[in-house]
């Protein structure tokens, strides 16, 4: 099977899925794409630049695989002439209805967020079939779209929200984790390493992480802290304060210079407190925990279903208040914290090694019952 995979914002975790994906199916998978950057753009224009890019193909195709960057009716439209009964399923890694936009954003002062917003819904409406990256996110959107559609005047159409809930479910995210398993490395002796490896953004709550941590360190409490992930020309300035306040204890701070160093820093990392205010899936947090990194994790949004039930109270907090007498637990507790059940076990199951299948049926299953239409 010809599988079309249709990618506006080609880079990070994005390529990497559609790589991955590529790679690892047993479908022919071909990558039609557009560089990752100028994201709102991408989003208003890039459906008519890839339309145009499909068009000129002359490859075969039997399904169409987006992702929720795409304005899927407007490329469809664009494309009909080629497009017309193929079967179409949109992925969504995240969505603009339910995603918190920063309060420094210009569009949301004007209403224009509501664009993106509208393209999800629309591409959702266009598409056959629909994947959320999980639960979570699938919730979510669906809690967001009816208040979201209510905002408009009049004809809000809020009968299409359960036409589109009844083509959605969750297929997670499929992700490359064995590739971490040669930099392996046994637990280091010494004072407990915390481990920050997200982009440097609002939306991961750095200021918690770091208050917290300076808040340790005036305790006296020995730890040492690898900051790594993203940084971009407007990263927050707790960052900042954060390299000068805890300069005696940072091990590295910036991005990995390969993926290889990226690897040994996190099998080196003891302890993952993660404070994110948004995640739909947790990319970042499911690769530290498969390198057996301790994670600490808020009991809300995506990061109770990396953990089974039986483990909740171990690995997740309720509120600020316990996330720091559980971080500072696990910090002077090092030993019986690098000893504790290996939270590898919890995640493994995204590998692509056993998910690939699981999207390869799917699809198959989508061009089936597409093709009984006809």
């Amino acid at each position: 099977m010809n599988v079309l995979l249709v990618e506006p914002f080609f880079s990070g975790s994005h390529q990497a899925w559609a790589e991955s994906y590529q790679h690892c199916s047993q479908h022919n998978v071909d990558i039609l794409s557009l560089p990752g950057r100028h994201w709102k753009w991408r989003m208003h224009g890039g459906a008519v630049s890839l339309a145009q890019q499909f068009l000129k193909q002359t490859k075969s195709t039997d399904l169409i695989l987006a992702t929720d960057m795409l304005d899927l009716a407007v490329f469809l439209g664009l494309s009909r002439t080629k497009a017309v009964n193929l079967p179409t399923v949109l992925y969504f890694h995240e969505n603009q209805i339910s995603y918190p936009w920063s309060p420094t954003d210009q569009d949301t002062k004007s209403g224009r967020n509501n664009h993106y917003g509208f393209i999800n819904y629309t591409s959702a409406l266009s598409a056959d079939a629909i994947f959320f990256n999980s639960s979570y996110h699938q919730n979510s959107f669906f809690q967001g779209l009816r208040p979201f559609l209510q905002q408009f005047p009049d004809h809000q159409m809020l009968s299409t929200i359960e036409e589109i809930a009844e083509k959605s479910k969750v297929l997670p995210l499929g992700m490359n984790l064995k590739r971490f398993d040669a930099f392996r490395t046994a637990p280091l002796p010494g004072p407990a390493r915390i481990l920050w490896n997200h982009r440097w953004e609002y939306d991961k709550n750095p200021t918690e992480f770091f208050q917290t941590l300076f808040r340790l360190k005036s305790e006296g409490i020995a730890f040492e802290v690898i900051i790594l992930g993203a940084a971009y020309k407007k990263k927050p300035p707790i960052f900042a304060e954060a390299a000068q306040k805890l300069s005696d204890r940072i091990v590295h701070m910036g991005f990995a210079e390969d993926f290889a160093s990226y690897a040994k820093y996190l099998w080196q990392a003891d302890i993952l407190p993660v404070t994110g205010t948004q995640d739909f899936f947790g990319g970042s947090v499911v690769e530290a925990m498969y390198c057996n990194c301790f994670p600490l994790l808020p009991h809300r949004l995506a990061y109770p279903e990396h953990i089974p039930s039986a483990f909740h109270g171990q690995y997740l907090y309720g509120d600020a208040t316990a996330y720091y007498a559980q971080l500072k637990t696990a910090i002077l507790k090092v030993e019986e914290t690098r000893q504790s059940i290996l939270v590898q076990n919890f995640v493994k199951h995204y590998d692509w090694s056993i998910l690939a299948s699981t999207y390869d049926q799917n699809l198959q299953t989508i061009v089936a019952k597409n093709s009984k239409k006809f």
